[in-house]
C-alpha cells in the first residue's frame, strides 16, 4: 500500500474518532441540559402556583408552607400584570430593585426599581422561556418569567469550552510532535545524502582513472563512445556533489536561466526515447540566483516525471518568462502525458506519494524542498487536464538587475 495513503486513511479514521466523541458529548450534555431546563420549569410553575395560592388561602399553617414553596426557587423571576406592570420579581440584583410583595401589599404602586435594568433582565428571560401564566382574583392574569439557572447556563456552555480546550491541547501537541519528527527525518535524509555522496566518491574517481587509461591504450581521445562515457561519469560526480549538499545551505550564484536549462535539456533528451520532442523557450537574459547541481536535479524530477506521464509519443515543453510586477521568474514544465487529478495536486509533493510500482515517492517532495528551502521560491501545479498534460510552475526571484 502507498505510504502516503496509509497515512491518510489513518488522519480521516482519527478525524472521524474525533468528531463521534465530540458529537456523543454534545449529545450528551444537550441531554442534560433538557432534563434539568424541565426541571426548572416543573419548579418555576410549582412556584407561580404557589404565588396564586397566596391570595387565596385564609390558613396561616397553610399560608406558611406555600411561603416556603414560592421562597424555594432558585432561578430569578419576573411577574407582570396582563398590561406588562411589574408585580414581583426574586433572584435580582438588590441593589438595583426594590419590589415588595404583592401578597402583603398587592395595591401599593409607590416602588422604586432601576428600570432599565428591570427590562433588560425581562427581555432577556422572555428570550429564554415561555412565560407561565396564572389567574389572580379570578378576573386577572399575571405572567411569570424566569431565566436559567447558573448551573443549566455554565452545562450548555461546557462542553463548548472544553472541546475547545482539548482542541487547542491536540493542535499543540500534533505540531509540537510533527515538528519533531520532521527533524528526525531531516537528520536521516542528511545523514543518508551524505553518506551515499561518500559512498560515490571512491567509484567515481576509479572510473574517472579507468576513462584516462582507454584513451590512452587505444588513443581514443576523439572517440563519442569514450566521450559520453566521460560525460556520464562526470553526471554521477555531479549527483553526488549534490547529495553532498544536502543539509547544508548551498551557494547561490546568479545564472542566465535559461542556459542552465538549455544545457540540461540537451544533455537530458539524448538519454531518453527520440519520439519525445523537448523545446525550451524564454528569454536568454533573465537571471537568478541558482545552484546549478541542484537545480539541475529538479530539472531531473521533473522530466523524469514528464517522461513517465506520457505514454510513447509527445512533447515537453520549458517555458520561460516573468512578472515584472512581483519581481519574478516563472518556469513552466508542461508535458501532453496522462495529467493529473485536482484532487491530487498537493498530494503529489508528499513524501512516498507515486503511481508507479515500483517508485519512493521521493523526487517530487525533494524537488519541493530544494525550490523553497534552498533557493526559496515555490513550485507547484499550475495547470492539469486528464489526458491531456501538466503543467508545473516553478517562481524563483528575479535578479535579472543585480
Amino acid at each position: 500500500m502507498n505510504p502516503y495513503e496509509n497515512k491518510r486513511r489513518w488522519k480521516y479514521l482519527l478525524l472521524s474518532f474525533a468528531v463521534i466523541i465530540a458529537s456523543g458529548s454534545l449529545l450528551y450534555t444537550n441531554y442534560l441540559v433538557k432534563g434539568i431546563a424541565k426541571s426548572e420549569r416543573t419548579r418555576a410553575e410549582v412556584w407561580a402556583l404557589s404565588m396564586r395560592q397566596l391570595f387565596e388561602i385564609d390558613d396561616n399553617d397553610f399560608y406558611n408552607y406555600v411561603t416556603a414553596v414560592r421562597d424555594s426557587l432558585a432561578v430569578p423571576a419576573i411577574v407582570v400584570d396582563e398590561t406588562g406592570d411589574f408585580k414581583f420579581a426574586r433572584g435580582l440584583d438588590s441593589t438595583k430593585t426594590f419590589i415588595q410583595d404583592p401578597s402583603k401589599q398587592p395595591k401599593k404602586k409607590n416602588v422604586k426599581f432601576d428600570i432599565r435594568y428591570f427590562r433588560a433582565q425581562l427581555d432577556y428571560m422572555k428570550s429564554q422561556h415561555e412565560p407561565i401564566k396564572i389567574t389572580i382574583f379570578s378576573n386577572e392574569y399575571w405572567l411569570v418569567y424566569y431565566q436559567d439557572s447558573p448551573l443549566l447556563t455554565q452545562l450548555k456552555v461546557f462542553p463548548y469550552i472544553q472541546l475547545s480546550l482539548i482542541a487547542v491541547f491536540l493542535l499543540v501537541a500534533y505540531t509540537a510532535f510533527n515538528s519533531s519528527r520532521k527533524s528526525e527525518q531531516n537528520q536521516v535524509w542528511v545523514g543518508l545524502a551524505k553518506e551515499t555522496a561518500h559512498q560515490l566518491g571512491t567509484p567515481i574517481s576509479s572510473l574517472l582513472a579507468w576513462i584516462e587509461l582507454l584513451k590512452d591504450k587505444f588513443n581514443a581521445e576523439s572517440d563519442p563512445l569514450i566521450a559520453e562515457m566521460e560525460n556520464d561519469v562526470k553526471r554521477l560526480e555531479i549527483v553526488a556533489d549534490r547529495f553532498s549538499k544536502i543539509g547544508s545551505k548551498p551557494v547561490l550564484e546568479v545564472h542566465s536561466v535559461y542556459d542552465v536549462i538549455k544545457d540540461y535539456v540537451d544533455y537530458f533528451k539524448f538519454r531518453v526515447s527520440n519520439k519525445i520532442h523537448f523545446d525550451v523557450k524564454g528569454d536568454p537574459n533573465l537571471r537568478a540566483g541558482l545552484n546549478v547541481p541542484l537545480f539541475d536535479w529538479v530539472l531531473e524530477n521533473l522530466l523524469k516525471n514528464a517522461i513517465n506521464a506520457i505514454d510513447n509519443t509527445g512533447s515537453i515543453l520549458v517555458e520561460i518568462s516573468t512578472n515584472p510586477t512581483k519581481k519574478q521568474i516563472l518556469i513552466d514544465v508542461t508535458d501532453t502525458g496522462k495529467g493529473i487529478p485536482k484532487s491530487k495536486f498537493l498530494t503529489v509533493f508528499q513524501p512516498g506519494y507515486t503511481t508507479r510500482k515500483r517508485g519512493w515517492g521521493l523526487g517530487l517532495s525533494l524537488t519541493k524542498r530544494i525550490i523553497q528551502n534552498y533557493h526559496e521560491g515555490q513550485i507547484f501545479v499550475k495547470d492539469s487536464e486528464l489526458g491531456k498534460g501538466t503543467t508545473f510552475r516553478i517562481i524563483l526571484k528575479n535578479r535579472t538587475n543585480g
